[in-house]
């Protein structure tokens, strides 16, 4: 077997107002006030035969402090051109999990990934299709551009489309919310999109408003916490800050899972 490398690209850590821009923090500070702290972390899996993104990272969308630079120069450190990213796979539709897709570096719209599939759900597709004129005419604009010039495959809600990768809906925070996952023998991970978002929420039990379905949000992040503890996966925390990859190793009941942090 091939070796198998999986890292985390981290973006960075951002402050988030109303405005929806990413003005750059540091790990350690805290948000603006009224502003939300987010960390982005797309995921890498290189294991000798494909160059797969679980998610694909800001890209240059979200104002000033964000560039498409930062994704190919985290490629980069791993010996990886954006030409060698052969599968993108999207937990849901939210542009801060899409926007690396394409960039205008160089003025205009062009494809990050020129020669990757990006795999999608079809219904989360289809849905934003039909609300894509209710966009904000950047998100609009670059919408219409992936759709047009990516090569798109749409996954079904249980969906096993290549040997290791499988994708299985989830919904909760977007109605067709999928979690992803990596099987290769020993080596599993799995990455819940913002269901499981960060490690606060793994021993915390908590409805979150800005959820699609906070009921459902809530009952999958359960389900796989199990699953992952049982089944021994890796999980990947796309908004963690400190330590986005990590096992569960123990399970105190009322006092929650011990977290271990992988390096």
């Amino acid at each position: 077997m091939s070796k198998i490398n999986v890292s985390p690209l981290y973006e960075g850590t951002f402050s988030v107002g109303v405005d929806h821009d990413f003005n750059r923090i540091g790990r350690e500070d805290a948000p603006k006030k009224g502003a939300l702290k987010l960390s982005i972390n797309p995921f890498l899996i290189a294991d000798g035969h494909r160059n797969i993104l679980f998610d694909a990272g800001l890209g240059d969308l979200f104002g000033g402090d964000t560039s498409i630079s930062t994704i190919q120069e985290n490629l980069a450190e791993h010996s990886i051109s954006d030409y060698e990213i052969t599968d993108i796979f999207i937990s849901h539709l939210h542009f801060d999990h899409i926007g690396g897709l394409a960039n205008r570096e160089n003025g205009y719209w062009e494809l990050t990934f020129p020669d990757a599939k990006v795999w999608v759900s079809g219904n989360e597709w289809k849905k934003l299709h039909a609300e894509a004129d209710k966009l904000e005419e950047n998100h609009r604009d670059f919408f219409h551009f992936i759709d047009s010039k990516t090569d798109l495959e749409f996954l079904n809600d249980k969906h096993t489309p290549l040997p290791n990768v499988r994708v299985e809906k989830i919904g909760g925070h977007t109605e067709f919310h999928l979690a992803l996952f990596y099987e290769n023998g020993d080596h599993r991970y799995l990455m819940a999109g913002d269901v499981i978002g960060r490690r606060i929420a793994i021993n915390q039990n908590f409805m979150a408003k800005y959820d699609f379905d906070p009921k459902q949000s809530m009952k999958a992040r359960t389900e796989l916490k199990s699953l992952a503890y049982e089944k021994g996966y890796t999980i990947m925390a796309y908004h963690e800050t400190d330590y986005p990859l990590f096992k569960l190793k123990g399970d105190n009941g009322k006092k929650g899972f011990t977290i271990e942090n992988i390096k």
